[in-house]
């Protein structure tokens, strides 16, 4: 069948700001706890800068490429829709949360708020904590512009008079210090049974003036700049991946300028100066109603006594049926594999076989990629241990994991100084991959344990972000895991392993070739074709064109795509058999799960869970895996929990309509996610 009508795709940074826009929904939602609102609105304002860090700077330097086909129209239509998001944020911010938290007697006090206790507590800590640090800067041609780095806060002021020198210098810059706390939280006897907070940003401009002796602060502005943050190196030039990327951490705070925000009381003045010394266009400046950087506002939420505002706790559950605890994982997986879903049950089954494998004198050697798995780390300090008991430890570390880059790199150190064998996977290629294989004697012979994951390895997000992961000591997957890890350290031709997908090589093909078989038996009659896929992202266009041409077969595909689709569903002749939806609530969604359907019989199913979106970075120019799920109840435990609960969800589910815009399916009924927070409590 030839390529479906031609159609164009949904823009991927407009998908990705829709994607946010769905997060910030979450912070008008009434069934949501008041302070886990405020959250919401700080993740929105992380993930926008990451937005403008990585992608809009890449939009920004295709725009620039004569042979793009991203246009300087692109441009400004996806900045539009930042700006009127951002607006809509801080909208909400103040004119919903604020009044909501002040009923709960949960305040933010501007100066002129403050009382004259308060003012005096405030003048105390200026002159004790925060004055010390402040090194305000007048600029002159021997005080050029200072270096301002990525996101770094930072107060411009124009002054009245005259310098001590006689000079006519108006404009001053003054830094405001990262060490410092942006909430502060006042004293209980100063706060009439309130929680009362001041930030950082209020307590620096209440005392500007006292910073610039005998000279008026006429006009001033707190102000944050973005900048170009995706940390590049030449890999065909250079001769060790960390060294280059330890030197391009120290310079990755100061790349290109591609966002100023202000408050929107700053002076054109000095908003047109700022954009000036940053070289940036006016569409550039970002004038926001409230404090600069709501990320920061997360230390008010954690310093907040109020649980009832807060999710009630969950704690993940241990599975004791089908994991008894304290007992030899070893023994347990030699009776068959075991499924787990996070964060509804426990993370820590991987780290008690990982503890296991290293007091145990009969393990041999344990190998493992590290992709994310933070600056402290259990798993991390149990690979160490097992180097210095002298087992092989085999480590994969992906240096290039976007802003985990430094704590990957101290991780790669470490190990490599207590004797572990460390490599950093292929060059032009990240490892993204979640693999940890243990090797065992036992009576005589070696045999192989993995655990196999679509989420990483770190306690900490396990919590947050729903995965699974699987515990096998099956002959064909735990062979398929040695081949991958041989793969990356050896650099040999590859070969197919026996059933996991490994890209780039085999899975993009063989995704291709599932989508062509489900297309073929819908042409053929077959009315029960189908295709489930569950990911983060949807941007690969050879995917997302044989998706189409599936469902002009008269397949149904069902896609719930967290993230970013430039698939336009629901075109009439093209992809009306198509449904997108996302779901967003408590738990970053973070499962890949692939199911296609051609026939009625087991041989005409497949499953796999994976690594990878269906996204050309992860296909082509990422290490990553899929591995299939066989076992007949483990394949209907993924499908009645990480499927089924997610097509029926009418309280977190929104679906994407044709144009990129989606809308919440309704505000109530059944959320996948409680469902299974329910199931595993009990």
């Amino acid at each position: 069948m030839t390529d479906p009508t031609p159609l164009k795709l949904l823009n991927r940074e407009q998908a990705i700001l829709e994607f946010n826009r769905r997060v910030l929904a979450q912070a008008q939602r009434e069934d949501v706890p008041l302070l886990e609102r405020l959250r919401y609105v700080c993740i929105v304002s992380s993930n926008l800068d990451e937005f403008f860090e990585v992608r809009f700077a890449d939009m920004l330097d295709a725009a620039r490429d004569p042979l793009s086909p991203v246009s300087g129209g692109d441009v400004e239509r996806v900045g539009r829709a930042a700006h009127t998001l951002i607006d809509e944020q801080y909208l909400i911010f103040n004119e919903q949360l604020m009044p909501l938290l002040q009923q709960q007697r949960i305040v933010i006090l501007n100066h002129a708020d403050r009382d004259e206790p308060q003012r005096r507590w405030v003048q105390k800590f200026f002159e004790r904590e925060v004055r010390p640090l402040l090194v305000p800067v007048g600029l002159d041609p021997a005080h050029p512009f200072p270096q301002v780095a990525n996101k770094s806060l930072h107060f411009i002021a124009r002054l009245s008079g005259k310098d001590a020198f006689g000079r006519d210098t108006r404009i001053a810059i003054v830094k405001v210090p990262r060490v410092l706390p942006r909430v502060i939280k006042l004293p209980a006897n100063l706060s009439d049974g309130r929680q009362a907070f001041v930030l950082l940003t209020s307590v620096i401009r209440a005392h500007l003036e006292e910073l610039f002796p005998g000279r008026k602060v006429e006009a001033f502005s707190q102000f944050r700049v973005t900048r170009d943050s995706d940390l590049e190196v030449d890999e065909e030039e250079i001769a060790n991946l960390r060294h280059a990327l330890r030197s391009g951490l120290t310079t990755r705070h100061f790349g290109r300028a591609v966002r100023l925000e202000v408050v929107n009381s700053c002076p054109a003045e000095l908003s047109e100066f700022l954009l000036e010394q940053f070289v940036l266009p006016a569409a550039a400046l970002y004038r926001v109603n409230g404090p600069v950087n709501l990320v920061r506002l997360n230390e008010l939420i954690d310093q907040t006594d109020a649980p009832h505002l807060r999710f009630q706790p969950f704690e993940p559950a241990w599975p004791t049926r089908r994991l008894p605890r304290h007992k030899s994982i070893f023994e347990r997986l030699r009776k068959g594999d075991v499924l787990l879903h996070h964060p509804f049950e426990s993370f820590d089954p991987v780290v008690q076989m990982l503890r296991e494998a290293v007091a145990d004198p009969d393990v041999l050697a344990i190998k493992q990629t590290i992709y994310r798995t933070g600056a402290k780390s259990e798993l991390m300090d149990l690979l160490i241990e097992a180097a210095r008991r002298g087992k092989e430890v085999m480590a994969v570390v992906e240096l290039k994991a976007r802003f985990d880059e430094e704590a990957n790199i101290n991780w790669a150190e470490r190990l490599e100084a207590v004797g572990a064998q460390v490599v950093y996977g292929i060059v032009g290629y990240k490892t993204h991959a979640k693999l940890l294989m243990i090797t065992r004697r036992e009576s005589g012979k070696l045999r192989r344990y993995a655990h196999i994951s679509t989420g990483n390895y770190n306690p900490k997000t396990a919590r947050l972000y729903t995965d699974l992961g699987l515990l096998t000591a099956d002959a064909d997957l735990t062979a398929d895991a040695d081949s991958v890890f041989r793969q990356l350290a050896s650099l040999g031709k590859f070969k197919a392993p026996r059933r996991m997908l490994l890209a780039p090589f085999n899975m993009h093909g063989r995704m291709l070739e599932l989508l062509g078989q489900v297309e073929k038996a819908a042409l053929n009659g077959y009315k029960a074709a189908r295709v489930v896929v569950k990911i983060n992202a949807l941007t690969d266009a050879e995917l997302i064109h044989a998706l189409l041409r599936a469902a002009q077969a008269g397949a149904k595909i069902d896609l719930i795509v967290r993230g970013a689709c430039m698939l336009p569903p629901g075109l009439p002749g093209v992809s009306d058999n198509i449904v997108v939806r996302s779901v967003v609530g408590r738990f970053l969604e973070h499962t890949r799960v692939l199911y296609f359907r051609w026939g009625e019989g087991e041989e005409d199913t497949a499953l796999y869970l994976s690594s990878a979106d269906w996204m050309s970075r992860n296909m082509f120019r990422r290490i990553e895996v899929a591995w299939p799920v066989l076992d007949a109840r483990l394949r209907q435990r993924v499908i009645d929990e990480a499927l089924q609960p997610y097509l029926h969800d009418t309280m977190d589910a929104w679906q994407l309509g044709p144009d990129g815009r989606s809308a919440r399916i309704s505000a109530s009924g059944v959320s996948a996610q409680q469902a299974l927070m329910r199931r595993y409590s009990e």
